[in-house]
């Protein structure tokens, strides 16, 4: 399972932000076919977000658990009935999909601000 530091574990949260629910966990459970949607998807876009369909916390804390020691995947957050998972490709390292983080950022950059996007 790879681990992320804090500012990977950001910047992968904003990013998940925006997305939508990819694959749903149910009154089954996490199934072998529900872990073969969810391991499609991860190849497919490495950031995907899971909804569970129960008031358990518990089970939803177990679900990510065994979801990421057997597909490889790293936690990203835990809020509420979602779950948001990352898996870097196949032939990728440990790199948030090649965004910079904040220390190479620094390294080579100054940090833009929204105004100058706004051009």
């Amino acid at each position: 399972m790879p681990q992320l530091s804090s500012i990977e574990r950001r910047e992968l949260r904003a990013r998940a932000h925006n997305l939508d629910p990819v694959v749903s966990i149910a009154e089954n459970g996490l199934t072998e076919s529900v872990l073969k949607e969810i391991d499609i998807n991860l190849k497919a876009h490495q950031l995907i977000k899971i909804r569970v369909y129960g008031d358990s916390r518990e089970n939803r804390i177990a679900y990510l658990e065994q979801i990421c020691a057997e597909l490889h995947a790293a936690p990203v957050q835990h809020i509420g009935k979602l779950l948001i998972v990352w898996r870097p490709a196949a032939g990728e390292g440990a790199a948030v999909n090649g965004t910079q983080t904040a220390k190479s950022r620094a390294a080579s950059a100054p940090r833009r601000t929204k105004r100058s996007f706004q051009g």
